[in-house]
């Protein structure tokens, strides 16, 4: 892999990990479509490393009230705020994606990635986002958050094993469909992926490592992810409060047709 192709995949990642398009499946397809060599689940983790520093940096005040509030439910045994409800909210919500995360880990890393397969989740789950998104209503706010929202949230995410469904694609999805205004679910669903990113990146960062140490390739490829991905939880959050997921949704459904009609030319 050449450093411009690691800094082309972590543009890839950075961009779409937090629009509700499949990080995953672009970074899947990339190497089948341009004709690289796939660099593997290892890399594709790695990247997720300026990703998690992005989302970090950019709640940095949220997570430093967090952070506190996490602190005062050691200290006084109570979860008697909006903040505390929130780090347990964060807690309950990354549950099941660490279960799926180590039931499923074999079959992410080889069935999961099939190109045709990829190209049919994006379309399925486009479709479900736009929806979702088009009949439910916007009357909660993030205040508002129950336990069962927290959980329901947790189990969209193990979906997003498979390439194509996308993390925050299914997670906004399911805030959505429990009447979360569109900033608010794509917020909690911001917040909940640093547990999540955080735990694949000291698991899986390791086997970059491990087999080549720092490279150029690896230090650009993060570098690229974490500007990109700074800049998508920007404009994302920008977008959603003026208009709805559907563009999204249509993104997905043509990138999904157009990877299928691919693959059926060189079949």
């Amino acid at each position: 892999m050449t450093t411009f192709q690691a800094i082309v995949l972590g543009l890839i990642q950075g961009l779409t990990e937090f629009l509700p398009i499949s990080s995953s499946a672009h970074l899947s397809l990339a190497p089948v479509l341009f004709g690289w060599k796939d660099p593997g689940l290892a890399f594709d983790v790695a990247l997720h490393f300026g990703t998690l520093i992005a989302v970090l940096w950019y709640f940095r005040k949220q997570w430093a009230d967090l952070i506190v509030a996490a602190g005062g439910i050691i200290k006084t045994r109570k979860v008697d705020t909006i903040e505390k409800k929130r780090v347990m909210f964060l807690i309950l919500a990354t549950i099941p994606g660490a279960i799926g995360g180590v039931l499923l880990e074999e079959k992410a890393e080889t069935v999961f990635r099939a190109p045709v397969l990829t190209a049919w989740t994006l379309i399925i789950m486009g479709v479900i986002l736009w929806a979702v998104d088009r009949v439910s209503a916007q009357d909660r706010p993030l205040a508002t958050m129950r336990w069962l929202d927290a959980l329901l949230i947790g189990l969209a995410q193990v979906v997003a094993l498979v390439p194509g469904v996308s993390r925050s694609g299914s997670t906004i999805t399911a805030g959505r469909a429990l009447r979360l205004d569109r900033q608010s679910a794509a917020v909690f669903s911001f917040l909940m992926s640093m547990p999540i990113t955080a735990a694949a990146v000291l698991m899986k960062g390791t086997e970059v490592l491990q087999s080549d140490g720092v490279t150029t390739q690896v230090i650009a490829g993060v570098l690229a992810a974490g500007i990109s991905s700074w800049l998508a939880i920007a404009i994302l959050l920008r977008y959603v409060s003026k208009h709805s997921y559907g563009i999204f949704a249509l993104y997905r459904v043509i990138l999904g047709a157009a990877v299928l009609l691919i693959l059926q030319m060189r079949a």
